[in-house]
């Protein structure tokens, strides 16, 4: 009864996100992100206009798989653990939102 017990997995510090400009979105210099697992997707979102140097009141839309956005509030660990492959989470960003 004991071997149906399942440990979960330790939640690593830091995950590699793969951030994918779509639409009219300026591209990244660089698309590989090592990022603390415990930021949310606005913390993450926050960071990435500034690099953009978007102003604060411009939109930016992130999107899992190409298919919904994941709420803001939603931890990078808990989106990495479910929607990672390869051990990278991809996530497209939109000036506009483009799917979901």
């Amino acid at each position: 009864m004991e071997d149906a017990i399942v440990p979960r997995q330790e939640v690593p510090e830091k995950v590699d996100v793969l951030l994918k400009a779509t639409g009219d979105a300026p591209i990244l210099r660089r698309s590989k992100w090592n990022v603390r697992s415990e930021l949310t997707v606005a913390q993450l979102m926050i960071r990435v206009k500034q690099i953009l140097q978007l102003n604060p009141n411009e939109s930016l839309f992130f999107y899992v798989n190409q298919a919904f956005a994941p709420p803001l509030d939603e931890k990078l660990s808990t989106l990495f653990e479910v929607y990672s492959t390869n051990g990278k989470l991809a996530l497209h960003y939109a000036k506009t939102e483009a799917w979901g």
